[in-house]
């Protein structure tokens, strides 16, 4: 292959979006008077990219970017507030599509079916049973990378089905598959109208299956069936999915790992395929399922050792330790400190 098609492959394998969650933070940084320089750059953008609305940016980019606007912000649940307090018609085409439906069960249906025009991370499901579930997850996109995007869509969506019913709905449960320490998260669950599950298997809400029928207040079937004509004419010209097996296999052992051993053939057959076909594929990619282990357990003990109001004992169970001692050994070897060490000396994220 030659280098021009192994460009243009790279490039079709980054997920992209609409940068509209991007421009919120941004305007948030800007009422408060934060340089936005520094940010932006430390994010992989520019002025000239946020500054225009139609450009799309790097999802990988926007994560980065909020992360940094929280820390600038000393807004750790940034992603939250922005939820609360943005107005949902900044989203664009998909709120839209949503409030053009004529019901609330129809509206989601078509958020499942259509989130990937305006990002091509996220990947709502809408699943019916004796409730109604929501769920989201990640293509492409590392899971644990990320914690104010997986918010603030998660709150937005519940925000935005009480908007379009005009009724305060509230989940039978509401679950966020990343770590918040109690005691932290009661305004969420405050918003929620019930207990906020974080460390959950996946990221899901449900609410009693009969709010499927509800009406939506500004329902226009004409405006819709437009609407709905453009994203089918938008999803038909996307490339397929392109995602790279590592983000994958570390999305599926990231759900594994407090709950202890991590086993390959477990993860293989979580994605769909026998232990050799997954270690045949990650080969091709320059990887095998250790290191792949190793980097997010890694990875994901730097994000944890930041955050000072989780106690290391905590942090050896959420990365499936089985003790605090062998945690320890695994810090000296990653990065040549204990975790004691590495929170005294401040470490950050790369």
């Amino acid at each position: 292959m030659s280098n021009a098609a192994l460009k243009s492959d790279e490039l079709a394998a980054i997920p992209m979006a609409g940068g509209g969650l991007t421009r919120l933070a941004v305007e948030r940084l800007r009422s408060a008077r934060v340089p936005l320089g520094p940010i932006l750059e430390r994010s992989g953008l520019t002025p000239e990219l946020i500054a225009e609305p139609e450009e799309r940016l790097s999802v990988r980019s926007q994560i980065a970017l909020l992360h940094e606007a929280a820390n600038a912000l000393k807004d750790d649940h940034l992603g939250f507030t922005l939820a609360r307090d943005h107005d949902p018609r900044k989203i664009g085409l998909l709120y839209y599509v949503m409030a053009s439906s004529p019901t609330l069960g129809a509206a989601l249906q078509r958020l499942a079916r259509y989130s990937t025009v305006t990002n091509e991370a996220l990947v709502f499901g809408y699943r019916e049973g004796n409730s109604l579930n929501v769920t989201l997850s990640y293509s492409g996109v590392p899971r644990h990378s990320d914690m104010q995007q997986m918010e603030f869509c998660m709150f937005a969506a519940l925000r935005i089905c009480r908007l379009l019913t005009g009724r305060q709905l509230v989940p039978q449960h509401f679950a966020i598959a990343h770590y918040r320490v109690e005691g932290t998260t009661t305004e969420m669950s405050r918003f929620v109208g019930t207990k906020v599950e974080f460390g959950a298997e996946r990221d899901e809400f449900a609410f009693n299956i009969e709010t499927r029928e509800l009406p939506v207040i500004h329902a226009d079937n004409y405006l819709n069936d437009v609407l709905l004509k453009y994203c089918e004419a938008a999803i038909a010209n996307r490339p397929g999915d392109v995602s790279q097996l590592r983000t994958k296999v570390e999305n599926a052992i990231s759900l594994l790992l407090p709950h202890g051993r991590v086993l390959v053939g477990d993860v293989a057959r979580a994605l769909g395929m026998s232990e050799r076909t997954l270690g045949r594929k990650l080969a091709d990619e320059g990887v095998n399922f250790t290191d792949v282990l190793q980097g997010l357990r890694r990875d994901l003990a730097v994000r944890y050792l930041n955050d000072r109001k989780l106690r290391v004992s905590k942090i050896a169970w959420l990365l499936g330790f089985k003790d605090v001692s062998a945690f320890t050994h695994a810090c000296k070897r990653w990065m040549g400190r204990t975790p004691r060490q590495l929170r005294t000396s401040g470490v950050r994220i790369d």
